[in-house]
């Protein structure tokens, strides 16, 4: 017996090592990018790791010289697109997800696998097509047509939360139903309160993904600086000919653009914990 305790703590001795030595290389990134926004040496590489001089100034120039990089617009910007695309990709989740989950018709399975097929090819492959369709219709360059991008195929998305919904028993749908309830407020008012780590789960996947994305801005939006989302803003400040100047307030819009994702992560752990607890009450 005091053989196998002495393993066990040798062995969790070792997992504590390796995880920590996995934490530090984890964080020293994210330290390496808060210090070289505190920098007040210029350029883009320096021989030494910690700044000589620290400073504010990056953080105030971000939002104090806006005539070549409008940060402050370019943060609405991407808060507006983020906020509108995350209440419309959630809802079209998991209304698909539910209808997967609950209803039987003939196309239904056809349907699912046709989206699992679509699924496969990488969103990037149809955004010449998309820019096409979007400048035919005249939506080129405005927030609409991110909206438009980023929550379009949003029910693509649908598997994660039509299998937890899968787990729900029917015979709550049931009983709901037989007590005078549609399908409607079943959804709305039994499902869905019963469903929070999934509707957690979709808010932040949907959220996220408009906030950092680079690639559908940078080829919707052109040279349209002013409807410029932070993540092809901040990018202008790494060209050639600004990367020298710029380098730190670029660390500093880093920083101040990954505030609200932890904040958010951090807020909807709580709910996401909560739920899983209630879900395992009450199944």
């Amino acid at each position: 017996m005091m053989k196998m305790d002495k393993k066990n703590k040798i062995t969790n001795g070792a997992t504590y090592t390796v995880l920590s030595i996995l934490g530090i290389i984890w964080l020293f990134p994210i330290a390496w990018l808060i210090m070289q926004s505190f920098r007040g040496e210029p350029g883009a590489f320096t021989k030494y790791l910690i700044p000589k001089i620290w400073t504010l100034d990056n953080y105030t120039k971000l939002f104090t010289e806006t005539g070549l990089f409008n940060f402050p617009r370019w943060f609405i910007n991407t808060a507006i697109v983020a906020v509108i695309s995350c209440i419309i990709s959630t809802i079209l989740v998991l209304l698909t997800s539910y209808a997967f989950s609950r209803l039987r018709f003939k196309a239904r399975k056809p349907m699912m696998n046709v989206i699992l097929v679509l699924g496969m090819f990488p969103g990037f492959m149809s955004m010449v097509a998309i820019y096409h369709i979007l400048k035919a219709i005249g939506l080129t360059q405005s927030l609409a047509s991110l909206v438009l991008v980023y929550s379009g195929g949003a029910a693509m998305g649908y598997y994660i939360a039509k299998g937890f919904f899968d787990t729900v028993p029917r015979a709550i749908d049931e009983a709901a139903i037989i007590d005078g309830a549609t399908k409607n407020q079943v959804f709305w008012h039994i499902i869905l309160p019963m469903s929070k780590p999934v509707v957690v789960y979709t808010i932040l996947t949907s959220f996220i993904a408009p906030w950092v994305d680079f690639i559908f801005v940078s080829v919707i939006m052109k040279d349209n600086y002013n409807n410029y989302t932070v993540a092809l803003g901040l990018f202008q400040m790494l060209t050639r000919e600004n990367i020298q100047q710029y380098f730190t307030q670029f660390c500093a819009g880093a920083v101040l653009i990954a505030i609200p994702i932890t904040l958010l992560f951090i807020k909807m752990q709580k709910y996401y914990v909560s739920g899983i607890t209630a879900g395992g009450a009450k199944g």
